[in-house]
C-alpha cells in the first residue's frame, strides 16, 4: 500500500472525502458539497450537471457510500437506473484539492429519504412534486401553476413523491488529489473489484 501521511493519512476513504469536506465547509464560499455528476444515456453519450451531496456515509471496515437526491424520472435518473452505474468530482478551489468517485449505483428509497425529505423546506417539497424533472416546459407560469396545483392536493406536510428519492454510490474507485506546485500534484487512486472487496491504494503521477 502506497506511502499516504498528512492529509492523505486514514485507512478509510469515506472517513477522509467526509474529513475533507469539513474542512472545505469552512473556507469554500458556496455549496461545498456540490458535485459534478457524470451519467451515459443508452448511446454511451456522456452527461454531467450539478448536484448535491447530501451524505457521506462511513460504517467501517471500508464500506460506505455517497448519497444525492434526485427525480427518478429526470435523465439522469434514467441513465442511472439503465446503467447501474455513477462517476462524480468534488473540487474545492478553496483547499485546492478534489476528490472523483466512479461506482455502481443503487436507490435510497425508504425512511432515509423520508428524513430528509421531511427536513426540506415545503417549498422544495411542493416544487419536487410539481416539476416534472428534464421534460420539456411551455413557459415558467405553467410551471408555478402546477405547484399552485399540488399545494392544493398536498397542502403544508406533503409526504415524499414515489418519483423522488436518494441514489447511492457505492464506489469502485475514489481518488484523492491535492494540487502541487509546479503542476507536480499528489495523487492518490483507492481502488477495488467490488464493494466487498478490500481497498487497494496507488500513489499516481500528477
Amino acid at each position: 500500500m502506497a506511502v499516504r501521511d498528512g492529509i492523505f493519512a486514514g485507512d478509510d476513504p469515506f472517513a477522509l472525502a467526509r474529513d475533507w469536506l469539513a474542512e472545505a465547509e469552512a473556507t469554500e464560499v458556496n455549496d461545498p458539497n456540490g458535485i459534478a455528476l457524470s451519467t451515459v444515456d443508452g448511446a454511451g453519450l456522456p452527461n454531467a450537471r450539478m448536484v448535491l451531496l447530501k451524505e457521506i456515509e462511513v460504517h467501517g471496515g471500508g464500506r460506505g457510500g455517497f448519497v444525492f437526491y434526485t427525480n427518478y424520472d429526470s435523465a439522469k435518473g434514467q441513465e442511472i437506473a439503465q446503467a447501474g452505474k455513477a462517476a462524480f468530482v468534488m473540487h474545492w478551489k478553496s483547499l485546492r484539492r478534489q476528490v472523483r468517485v466512479r461506482g455502481l449505483t443503487e436507490r435510497e428509497d425508504g425512511a432515509q429519504a423520508d428524513a430528509y425529505f421531511a427536513s426540506r423546506s415545503l417549498k422544495s417539497r411542493l416544487g419536487a412534486w410539481a416539476s416534472r424533472q428534464s421534460q420539456p416546459l411551455a413557459n415558467r407560469a405553467a410551471l408555478m401553476a402546477d405547484v399552485a396545483r399540488v399545494t392544493a392536493q398536498h397542502g403544508t406536510d406533503p409526504a415524499r413523491p414515489p418519483f423522488w428519492g436518494g441514489i447511492r454510490i457505492i464506489p469502485l474507485e475514489i481518488e484523492f488529489w491535492a494540487d502541487g506546485a509546479f503542476r507536480l500534484h499528489d495523487r492518490f487512486r483507492w481502488t477495488r473489484n467490488d464493494p466487498n472487496a478490500d481497498w487497494e491504494v496507488t500513489r499516481l503521477n500528477p
